[in-house]
């Protein structure tokens, strides 16, 4: 079992900046993958980036260049920091850990908006 606490939401605006976190419940050293995803109302869950335990990332196509997919082992966290942010990238942001099973946070609100 791995419980996932996101953190860093909030209203920003257009070109402006926010950093997620995600803090796991153990080791993320021993986790397969970790990645965040994002939902908007009325649109499929999608993914934003992720990062494998070789540090390997990929990213979706509308956030390559803006956004950077981090980890630190030590602190068992991972970061999602996001530049250059646009209204589309208005959302509920989702961290995602898989190992056998995906496991789920709670989830942050990043709005765009002037």
């Amino acid at each position: 079992q791995v419980q996932l606490v996101e953190s860093g939401g909030g209203l920003v605006q257009p070109g402006g900046s926010l950093r997620l976190s995600c803090a796991a419940s153990r080791s993320i050293f021993v986790i397969n993958s970790m990645g965040w995803y994002r939902q908007a109302p009325g649109k499929q869950r999608e993914l934003v980036a992720v990062i494998t335990r070789d540090r390997d990332t990929n990213y979706a196509d509308s956030v390559k260049g803006r956004f950077t997919i981090s980890r630190d082992n030590a602190k068992n966290t991972v970061y999602l920091q996001m530049n250059s942010l646009k209204p589309e990238d208005t959302a509920i942001y989702y961290c995602k850990a898989t190992t056998r099973n995906g496991y789920w946070g709670q989830g942050t609100q990043v709005t765009v908006s002037s």
